[in-house]
């Protein structure tokens, strides 16, 4: 199993260009399976998660091609092909490494009136039931069965005839479904409390250039008026916020100046927020955001929340920058309450984290130390990676599958701007 060595120390200068949004992909993808006509999506992620997907989609006898990216480069195009779907079973040695394969539930029950999901997979971080999915697209005129670990979900005849639901609470991933699901629907939809971040609005936008009528785009009340048939698209897939996110930190822990070339400051203000309030320098310029760091950080107090609050996805990232922090810092996760298990390593490497509950108290330390690290969740990764650039000697970051599921290239990305990051094979 391969694992990422980091020499500590170096100060990153540069421009890292940002890719695009793996949460937005997994998303867009599925739409294949709204319409007969092809989809390509340009600037998508080369990223495990990506590939486990497309191989799903394969799954349901829908062809993929990729088209005109080099190796070198970041990025490539997809075209998805779904004249005719094959299967309507999601089988589970597919779905059960990546949680998103629950997104394609709801197009696939309006295109052929019946889907076969296996109860999906992901992160271990906490809790993160599909009930919501369930009960919004149940809400629209489905019938839910639960047996053997697999949802069976059936339309009645005809396909679904539509209804409202509203969300008890904000989730992204019903939201995202609920949506698939009623854009071919019989009659009109309508969700309340609905997540508002911008890979939906980044779907919705799909789904309106593919001929969806919606309503409502990036606020929580939306209203889908189903059609017959929506036809195919070429779309651009956003930039990552998340990955965006991640290198400011790695940036600021260094106390360096680098451009995040593509990103975009209005689609993640919460995280610069804070990165402003730790000390940090942030600029939105005409080809991304540059983040500069020089002097000591501030400590902050910090909750994750949902859109436009800040992403659980930059808790650990912001948790590892503060470490470096003078003073002590409190973070509050709200969102799923399993996600401070990079805390042990980060201690490994001279951190004074506590943890109770759901709060994190961070008490900043003049220096980190280079340690053997386990990653234990994707953004947990992240963390260690961003604690190692600025620790003192060598830091050898394991698991490196977590990474590989949401980081393109990182290693690559990182040498661009002074960085010494090697991959090797763990003998």
């Amino acid at each position: 199993m391969d694992k990422i060595i980091i020499e500590g120390g170096k100060r990153l200068s540069g421009t890292i260009p940002i890719s695009g949004a793996k949460n937005a992909a997994l998303t867009l993808i599925p739409c294949a399976l709204l319409t007969e006509e092809p989809l390509t999506l340009r600037n998508l992620p080369r990223l495990a998660d990506i590939d486990g997907f497309q191989h799903l989609m394969n799954q349901f006898g829908i062809t993929t091609s990729i088209q005109g990216t080099r190796p070198e480069d970041f990025g490539r195009v997809m075209t998805l092909e779904a004249p005719r779907i094959t299967s309507t079973v999601a089988p589970y040695e597919l779905v059960r490494k990546m949680r998103a394969s629950i997104l394609v539930l709801g197009p696939m029950l309006a295109r052929m009136g019946e889907a076969t999901v296996s109860l999906p997979g992901g992160c271990a971080i906490g809790n993160r039931p599909i009930d919501l999915h369930l009960k919004a697209i149940e809400a629209f005129g489905a019938e839910i069965e639960l047996a053997q670990g697999y949802v069976r979900a059936r339309a009645p005849d005809g396909g679904l005839p539509g209804g409202e639901f509203d969300f008890p609470v904000v989730s992204v991933g019903a939201t995202e479904n609920a949506l698939m699901a009623a854009v071919l629907a019989n009659g009109t939809s309508r969700l309340f409390n609905a997540a508002r971040e911008p890979e939906i609005v980044d779907l919705c936008n799909l789904l309106v250039a593919m001929g969806a009528q919606i309503e409502g785009i990036g606020t929580s009340d939306v209203t889908i008026h189903g059609v017959r048939r929506l036809h195919g698209a070429t779309y651009r897939v956003m930039a990552d916020r998340i990955e965006a996110g991640s290198y400011a930190c790695a940036a600021a822990i260094t106390g360096g100046d680098v451009l995040l070339e593509g990103a975009k400051a209005e689609e993640m203000q919460a995280t610069l927020h804070a990165l402003r309030n730790i000390g940090i320098h942030v600029e939105s310029e005409a080809k991304g955001v540059r983040v500069g760091a020089n002097g000591r950080l501030r400590a902050v107090n910090l909750s994750t929340a949902p859109y436009p609050g800040l992403a659980t996805d930059m808790q650990a990232q912001l948790m590892a920058l503060l470490t470096r922090a003078e003073g002590t810092s409190v973070l509050t996760e709200t969102i799923f309450e399993n996600r401070y298990m990079h805390v042990p390593e980060l201690n490994r490497m001279g951190a004074n984290i506590e943890t109770s509950g759901r709060t994190a108290i961070v008490h900043g330390v003049e220096r980190l130390t280079g340690a053997e690290v386990m990653a234990t969740d994707l953004r947990a990764s992240m963390s260690l990676v961003i604690a190692g650039l600025a620790a003192e000697g060598q830091t050898q970051v394991r698991r490196l599958y977590h990474l590989d599921r949401g980081y393109e290239r990182l290693e690559e990305k990182l040498a661009l701007v002074g960085a010494q990051v090697e991959r090797i094979g763990d003998e």
